[in-house]
């Protein structure tokens, strides 16, 4: 295809605008990343240095070393799947059946959805009804309140709403159930919106710590997101990680490589799972746009 003038300098604005982009999402990534291996005084003084003598894992050693890391890890990753099944279980079941014709009182159920968009209780209802339900200081509390979000119910809907009836049509001619129609027909045609809820959901989950700082009171059962806080926000490492006796220079120095080893292991998840949902996800996110 042979481009105009006006089009060729239109597709180098973009270009340069997408690298720039890229450039200011991967520089402060890699920063982080090759800051973990760094002591704070070779980082002050030489930079990022590519010298691989000045590199260590001393920050990596200490988090593992100490179970609070390991521990909101797990946990972390207990709440974030336990969320994601939840959530993408209910908005799938919640999806497809708006998006039958013959559904009785639909516009009335999405108005009552709506409405919880842009009105909701608040913090404290919500946390009453967390604890009168006996769910406070247990995972319950993280999975369960957050778990259903109205506006991955509309995706749902709208993408179940592009599959052709005709489909349902001819199983039901062949004597298949509702439920047989959507088990074996639906849900493999399905894919990549559900891959996107669960990506979406895991991500959001994964990243939240405020509602386990409300909810929870047993350290033991902090996710990850919550520890991290208080080491890169409260500045407070935990003693395991230190050492009983140090100078003050020694506790800074491995304090900080301590929060760029935590933030580089808090990422890793995500950064493994992106690759393996990106083709579902270029397709799950254009729901909507095409008619």
């Amino acid at each position: 295809m042979n481009n105009s003038r006006n089009d060729r300098i239109l597709l180098l604005i973009n270009k340069i605008l997408l690298t720039v982009i890229v450039l200011v999402i991967l520089v402060p990534l890699l920063y982080v990343l090759l800051a973990s291996f760094l002591p704070p005084n070779a980082l002050l003084s030489k930079g990022l240095a590519i010298s691989f003598s000045d590199w260590t894992l001393d920050g990596y050693k200490r988090i593992f070393s100490d179970g609070t890391i390991i521990r909101g890890f797990i946990n972390s990753i207990l709440y974030a799947g336990g969320f994601t099944i939840v959530s993408v279980v209910v908005t799938v079941l919640a999806g497809y059946t708006l998006s039958q014709e013959g559904l009785v009182g639909k516009k009335t159920i999405m108005i009552f959805f709506l409405v919880t968009m842009f009105f909701n209780g608040g913090l404290i209802p919500t946390y009453l009804v967390v604890r009168d339900l006996g769910m406070l200081n247990t995972a319950w509390a993280i999975i369960l309140p957050n778990a259903i979000s109205v506006w991955f119910i509309i995706l749902a809907r709208t993408y179940f709403k592009g599959i052709p009836n005709e489909l349902k049509e001819a199983a039901k001619i062949d004597g298949a159930s509702d439920f047989k129609i959507f088990l074996k027909i639906i849900l493999p045609l399905s894919k990549p919106i559900i891959f996107v809820l669960a990506l979406y959901a895991f991500i959001g989950q994964w990243n939240a710590y405020f509602d386990a700082m409300i909810y929870l009171e047993d350290q033991e059962l902090y996710p990850l997101q919550l520890v991290l806080r208080s080491i890169l926000i409260q500045n407070e490492v935990q003693p395991g990680m230190i050492g009983d006796q140090m100078a003050r220079a020694e506790l800074q120095r491995i304090s900080e490589m301590i929060k760029y080893s935590s933030i580089v292991v808090a990422s890793l998840p995500l950064i493994i799972m992106y690759p393996f949902f990106q083709k579902y996800f270029e397709k799950g996110v254009m729901v909507g746009s095409l008619k």
